[in-house]
C-alpha cells in the first residue's frame, strides 16, 4: 500500500485531526461534495478534513473497498448517521513526497448528503 493511504488510515484510527499537518501538501486542493469550488491550501483542507473526522468518524465509519495506484486511491466507505446510511468514496491523490495534493468526496444518495452537510455546517462554523 502507498505510504500516504498508510498515514491516512492511521488518522483515521485513531481520529486525530493534528496528524494531518504532517500529510497534507501545503497546495492541497480539498473537494466537497457540498461545495461547489474547490477549497485550495493546506489550512483550509485541514478544516474540512478535520470537520469530516468529527462529523463521519462515528463508530461505524468503515472503509469497504479500496482501489490503489501509483500516486492516486479511491477508498469508498459507508457508516450509519443518525439513522440514515452514507455511502461514499474518498478520491486521494498524492505526490513523491507523500504528501496528498488532492483530496476529493462523493457521498450518496442524496438522503445521506442531507443529513452531512448540515452536520459540517456546524461543525464549520464552531471552528473545527
Amino acid at each position: 500500500m502507498a505510504a500516504a493511504i498508510d498515514h491516512w488510515h492511521q488518522l483515521m484510527e485513531t481520529r486525530d485531526p493534528a496528524g494531518l499537518v504532517d500529510l497534507i501538501a501545503d497546495d492541497c486542493v480539498f473537494q466537497s461534495p457540498a461545495v461547489h469550488t474547490p477549497q485550495v491550501g493546506k489550512a483550509i483542507t485541514i478544516k474540512y478534513l478535520s470537520a469530516a473526522q468529527a462529523v463521519l468518524g462515528t463508530p461505524s465509519f468503515r472503509y469497504v473497498e479500496e482501489w490503489i495506484g501509483a500516486s492516486s486511491a479511491v477508498l469508498e466507505f459507508a457508516l450509519d448517521m443518525d439513522g440514515v446510511h452514507v455511502n461514499g468514496v474518498d478520491i486521494i491523490h498524492w505526490n513523491a513526497a507523500d504528501k496528498i495534493t488532492s483530496f476529493r468526496v462523493m457521498i450518496r444518495p442524496v438522503k445521506a448528503l442531507q443529513a452531512v452537510m448540515p452536520a459540517m455546517a456546524a461543525v464549520l462554523a464552531d471552528g473545527a
